[in-house]
């Protein structure tokens, strides 16, 4: 695994069009979109599904960067989850049908669709509340995308680690 020399994305400056205060969550979704890429570039097919001494496999890791993104950026709008989202969870780690290039293609478009999304969120809504799941936990639109891009980077941890165990 070769990492670039570019410094980290929270290093290079503010991104054009994004509320200052959303600085963070969009160096942090495009630090953990880099890594992830360079990292599964290198992974074999074969190796996407597998699970070394039980731990979830990097198929996993991407399915759920992925859908994270999706739910927790949703939470944000004040939106409940939709049936497709629902079934996106219910097959994160179940469904392997998919092949290592398609679910970076996803987790792409998913990061850009959340950078968009920041672009458009106004500053003065970041208090206010909104509602995660079911029970309608109360959070707010700081904590959501917040935690949309903190739960990301914790995976794409988990998801550097097992890989570098696979590929050893």
């Amino acid at each position: 695994m070769e990492y670039s020399v570019q410094p980290e994305y929270w290093l290079r400056g503010a991104l054009d069009q994004v509320p200052a205060l959303l600085q963070p969550v969009a160096h942090t979704l495009l630090q953990v979109r880099a890594e992830v890429n360079t990292v599964i570039s290198g992974l074999s097919e074969e190796n996407l599904w597998m699970q070394p001494n039980g731990v979830a496999a990097p198929g996993f890791h991407l399915q759920h960067i992925t859908g994270v993104i999706d739910r927790l950026f949703t939470y944000a709008r004040g939106e409940s989850l939709s049936d497709a989202q629902m079934k996106w969870l219910g097959g994160e780690g179940k469904d392997k049908s998919f092949l290592r290039d398609e679910l970076l293609n996803i987790l792409n478009d998913q990061v850009d669709k959340a950078l968009d999304q920041l672009k458009t969120t106004d500053p003065a809504s970041l208090a206010d509340t909104r509602y995660v799941g079911r029970k309608r936990i109360s959070s707010t639109v700081i904590g959501l995308l917040s935690h949309a891009a903190e739960h990301s980077m914790r995976h794409l941890g988990q998801l550097l680690v097992t890989v570098r165990v696979l590929m050893n």
